[in-house]
């Protein structure tokens, strides 16, 4: 891959898979897997917000640990500024999670609730060798005001703020190793409504900043078109939708990615919406039909789509979609 490539794309994603094993019987053999992320590829530039989305139990959360190998893929590849992550050894992974952090959904889960916040910021530092205690320190309290908090709420412990002011301090943590990349898994959905848009507005204000990168994980459609530049639709472990914003919210191309939409409420009263109600349940990942992931679901399911799996193609612009309508 050439400097320009790898300069280009911070991350590149190639037929990532993880799947976990399903064992039965008294001996525990395996029976099958449950496909959570399963032949899943993307690009993510430079100072790019991209957005994965869709419902729970879609392998969107398990893609942004796969993607910091928090949990080891089964397969295919994950590069890092040109880099191989999928080949480093455990050694070479520890170093570059100073340039790959993750923000955690919960807050309080996230934060040992037996440490002082100042010893929660400052650990990353020590682990990684960075600076003597003074420099620690400064570098602590300069985070905690950039997040929007005073350095005498250091010694609080975690059980002592609230749910924003604790997604402030896994924000802080993140950035404490000053990162490239950050990958955010559901970082506002735990909060509040009216405490959410500040920390978006916290994220992006970070982002342009420490010219951050984000990977960011949600399932509220309406969260992600305000933070997000690209956004990837995914279904039962596949992406089957991704394009910028802009074409994929005014137009989805996806049947899927149309239902999720349809059902994003419009701040319009007098605009009229037509709401796509999905009919059955969410095929169980361990047992994912044939053909196209989402026919079972789909009112505009062919005979082709129960047999033929889909692959994502170029609708328009860099707009792609798994779709056996856009031959």
């Amino acid at each position: 891959m050439s400097s320009n490539a790898a300069y280009e794309h911070v991350l590149e994603v190639k037929q990532l898979k993880t799947y976990f094993p399903v064992r039965k019987g008294l001996l525990q053999q395996v029976s099958g897997y449950v496909k959570a992320v399963d032949d899943v590829s993307f690009q993510v530039r430079k100072g790019e917000s991209f957005g994965i989305v869709g419902e729970s139990g879609c392998g969107k959360s398990t893609t942004g640990r796969s993607l910091l190998r928090l949990m080891e893929p089964t397969g295919g590849q994950v590069y890092f500024e040109g880099e191989e992550v999928t080949a480093f050894s455990a050694a070479r992974m520890r170093e570059v999670r100073r340039d790959m952090q993750m923000i955690f959904q919960d807050p309080f889960a996230s934060l040992n609730p037996r440490h002082r916040v100042r010893k929660i910021l400052e650990e990353p530092l020590i682990v990684h060798g960075v600076g003597d205690a003074k420099e620690r320190r400064e570098r602590v309290e300069q985070v905690m005001e950039t997040v929007g908090l005073s350095p005498w709420q250091l010694e609080r412990f975690p059980h002592q703020f609230s749910g924003g002011q604790r997604q402030r301090i896994a924000i802080a943590r993140a950035l404490m190793l000053q990162p490239k990349l950050i990958v955010a898994d559901e970082p506002v959905s735990a909060l509040d409504v009216s405490i959410q848009s500040q920390i978006l507005n916290l994220m992006q204000d970070l982002r342009d900043q420490f010219q951050l990168t984000y990977v960011f994980i949600a399932h509220d459609l309406s969260v992600v078109k305000h933070f997000c530049d690209r956004v990837a639709v995914m279904y039962l472990g596949r992406i089957v939708e991704i394009g910028d914003k802009h074409s994929l919210y005014r137009e989805p191309k996806h049947p899927y990615t149309q239902a999720l939409l349809s059902a994003v409420p419009n701040p319009d009263p007098n605009a009229v919406k037509e709401r796509i109600i999905l009919q059955g349940e969410v095929p169980s990942p361990s047992n994912a039909p044939q053909g196209c992931v989402f026919h079972t679901r789909c009112p505009l399911a062919m005979e082709r789509c129960r047999t033929e799996r889909p692959q994502l193609q170029r609708i328009s612009g860099e707009h792609e979609a798994a779709c056996h309508l856009y031959p």
